[in-house]
């Protein structure tokens, strides 16, 4: 919205600040962590009005986690609010690739909220049907992913980009819907997966989501794009004030989601939060590398993929729990060592994505 004060400006002036992405991006970021400390009290005071019992816990869950019983969920709001009132305020609104990311947040954001609303009111732990909620993530990430894709510049359309090979395409042809609708699905479902520690899911997705900002920054700029030798997509830098609002956002949630939480993120927060990192790669041609950039998740969700099928085929399990995050709670890591240092193996796999940026 402010990026329009730019048409009072001659150059050299106040006004002009507002055409460069960073000095938005920092104003972004500035913004959605004051929202989050000014409104995040309020509204955990609200949720706790509203839900009573809070979130329900599993039966089959640790021990440790029925300390937890009575505290508030939908705690994404907080983060969503801010996110998406930073981003309006700060990003260029005739961007395209804005409005999917956003579109893309939102949508899933409301299909989170439907299953944390279910959750809560019906205190049951099963929520909106699978089936419905997997359904309809993937109505809203095939349009997003062709709405990407008609948006790409010709030469990009429907491909692939391969990293650490310059200039190296895949052309996937009709595929390439299909392939968008599994990242982003698979990037909202993956971020949900984590979401089972105080602190957990939301630092990775910040350490992530800056990082997917740093590579939207550099593969819009077309001087960087030549110079590192990754594929120039036009219009995607703006997509750097979405992520610095995601990481201000975040930060003001783990103001208040640090061990002990006040509030839980829930679906409303991890299926947004996951949403929205799937389709930054889409815009930004990075699908590959959200896959190194966001390794935790991946590692999360195939541990729940390898248990289901595992236990199925030979009724053992391969892990004490699934998703991992639980294994190492049952085999008695206290809930702050494992997310600390699943934050800083999310930190390391950030830095591995951002070298394949140089390494070509």
């Amino acid at each position: 919205m402010f990026y329009w004060l730019t048409e009072f400006s001659s150059g050299g002036d106040f006004f002009n600040l507002f055409r460069y992405i960073t000095f938005r991006a920092g104003m972004a970021f500035a913004t959605a962590l004051i929202f989050g400390f000014l409104f995040g009290r309020p509204l955990i005071d609200l949720l706790r009005r509203k839900q009573g019992k809070g979130q329900p816990i599993r039966d089959d869950g640790p021990q440790s986690h029925f300390a937890k019983a009575g505290t508030p969920t939908m705690g994404g709001l907080l983060i969503l609010s801010a996110l998406l009132v930073s981003t309006l305020m700060w990003a260029r609104l005739d961007n395209p690739y804005v409005w999917i990311v956003v579109l893309v947040t939102v949508a899933f954001g409301l299909i989170g909220f439907a299953d944390d609303y279910a959750k809560v009111t019906k205190q049951n732990t099963k929520g909106v049907s699978s089936r419905i909620r997997f359904g309809a993530g993937l109505a809203i990430a095939g349009l997003a992913a062709y709405a990407a894709a008609a948006f790409h510049p010709a030469d990009l359309t429907n491909q692939l980009a391969v990293p650490l090979f310059k200039n190296t395409l895949i052309n996937l042809s009709i595929f390439f819907v299909p392939f968008g609708m599994i990242v982003i699905v698979g990037a909202a479902n993956a971020v949900n997966l984590t979401d089972g520690l105080d602190g957990l899911a939301i630092m990775p997705v910040m350490i992530a989501g800056a990082t997917l900002g740093v590579i939207s920054y550099v593969v819009g700029n077309f001087n960087f794009a030549e110079y590192l030798g990754v594929h120039f997509v036009p219009g995607t830098g703006e997509l750097l004030v979405f992520t610095a609002a995601l990481f201000g956002g975040g930060l003001g949630f783990l103001w208040y989601n640090a061990p002990p939480a006040a509030v839980f993120m829930g679906d409303t927060g991890s299926l947004a939060l996951g949403g929205a990192l799937g389709a930054i790669a889409v815009c930004t041609k990075h699908e590959i590398v959200l896959a190194i950039v966001g390794g935790l998740f991946v590692v999360e969700a195939l541990s729940v993929i390898i248990q289901v099928l595992y236990f199925k085929r030979t009724g053992k399990r391969v892990f004490l729990m699934a998703p991992i995050h639980h294994h190492f709670e049952k085999k008695g890591w206290a809930e702050p060592q494992i997310v600390i240092r699943f934050w800083i193996i999310s930190l390391i796999l950030a830095m591995v994505g951002l070298a394949t940026l140089k390494v070509r």
